[in-house]
């Protein structure tokens, strides 16, 4: 059965097989399209000491591999899911201690139903529209914190779903996890983040 390319994968190929050759103008299309994305995936999962080293491991793992690339995810999802285990490796060898999502969660076990979705998964906002509650500098502040507080794998999976607009297939694919596990991450970084919202709002 002979299968049809559509008009993207057909132009991604052959920008792979430009890339392969060493076309200068390819890679820098491809660098212009994804680097600050792949720094986005990098620090979110190792921080912000690390990332660019991160970032750059990948592109050079990543010339080195593309002839082997056999296009069975997207060239975007193959790039960060470079970054993603380099970002991984860097937690491990930084932290042997430290795990990628255990250790900190605001929000009690018993929120959740047996699936990981919070049971008052809609929480309720105070009369302050979101906007409103981001204009605040010092709420901002508050949530970057806890943010940077979430388990590595949580902070990847709220910055490329939520964040960056990811599919979550692609999340799965990138991060090595299964559907019912991302969407276990994606829960509860989010109640994390209602959660220290819910606080401010209550001081």
């Amino acid at each position: 059965m002979k299968l049809f390319l559509n008009s993207s994968q057909k132009s991604e190929k052959t920008l792979i097989k430009k890339l392969i050759s060493g076309d200068q103008a390819a890679f820098e299309q491809v660098v212009s399209d994804y680097h600050n994305l792949m720094l986005s995936v990098s620090r979110s999962i190792v921080g912000e000491a690390f990332a660019d080293e991160v970032v750059q491991e990948a592109w050079i793992a990543a010339i080195k591999a593309l002839p082997k690339f056999e296009g069975r995810s997207s060239l975007k999802t193959w790039l960060l899911h470079i970054v993603s285990n380099g970002a991984k490796s860097r937690i491990r060898r930084e932290s042997r201690s430290l795990s990628l999502d255990d250790g900190w969660q605001a929000v009690d076990n018993d929120k959740f139903d047996h699936s990981g979705h919070r049971y008052d998964d809609v929480l309720p906002w105070d009369e302050a529209s979101p906007e409103a509650l981001l204009a605040n500098e010092e709420l901002q502040s508050v949530i970057e914190e806890t943010f940077q507080q979430l388990p590595p794998l949580q902070r990847a999976a709220l910055t490329m779903y939520d964040m960056e607009g990811i599919k979550m297939d692609e999340v799965c694919n990138i991060l090595d996890i299964s559907s019912s596990n991302a969407r276990v991450l994606l829960h509860r970084a989010r109640a994390t983040l209602h959660e220290c919202i819910e606080q401010y709002q209550g001081n």
